[in-house]
């Protein structure tokens, strides 16, 4: 299997010793800087926490300033066929980073939580069922869930989600987050839903919240 490496930033533990981390994978168009950010918040909350964001293995053809993990037919031009084979090449990438993470940050996977932002969540969602060992949780804000129909099947693990989604997105439905939920709750996964009221494509404080309390608990920190 030929992976590409991932470029990615790194906030260090407040703490200055990584207990956990969390990885954040940002949305299409965007790169990982747009949500390293988080980690100012989040911090103070869990200081043994390491950050890291990478970037998307692809140069986003919509917006060439930012990255993609996958075409998107209706946004780029691109065919289904190239935005599937996007996908599988962009989910042994981001495997692989994980795989590399867990060891070069000397945690296990119980220690990761999965932070994804729209195409991000939707990265998120799909792979971390599919991993060998289950992570700590995934929080998914205003993303998808692709394939819902192939969950229970291929699921591995089932860590617990928390997905978040803003009732005014206009740019993937709010109606994404019932769907999602109803899925994996049926797959046998614990879900927990946050709707974030006069909340657009973006992560707003209530939410951001409720994913800080959300993932110190998974992560004990």
């Amino acid at each position: 299997m030929n992976t590409r490496v991932l470029q990615s930033g790194r906030r260090p533990a407040a703490s200055g010793r990584t207990g956990s981390v969390v990885v954040l994978l940002h949305g299409y168009g965007a790169d990982g800087t747009d949500l390293l950010g988080l980690a100012d918040p989040l911090a103070p909350h869990m200081p043994d926490t390491t950050f890291v964001a990478p970037n998307a293995p692809e140069t986003c053809i919509g917006n060439p300033m930012g990255f993609q993990w996958f075409p998107i037919p209706w946004l780029d031009g691109s065919s289904q066929e190239e935005a599937e084979t996007g996908m599988g090449r962009a989910l042994d990438d981001l495997n692989a980073y994980l795989d590399a993470v867990i060891e070069e940050e000397g945690i296990t996977p119980e220690k990761l939580v999965i932070l994804g932002f729209s195409q991000g969540t939707m990265m998120a969602l799909h792979l971390a069922p599919r991993r060998e060992a289950a992570v700590a949780g995934v929080v998914g804000f205003s993303g998808r869930l692709l394939e819902p129909d192939r969950l229970a099947e291929d699921a591995r693990v089932k860590p617990p989600v928390l997905l978040v989604h803003g009732d005014q997105d206009d740019v993937v439905p709010p109606d994404s987050l019932p769907e999602a939920a109803d899925a994996l709750t049926a797959a046998g996964f614990e879900v927990y839903a946050h709707i974030s009221k006069g909340t657009a494509h973006g992560i707003a404080p209530d939410g951001l919240s409720i994913a800080a309390a959300f993932m110190k608990e998974k992560l004990d920190a």
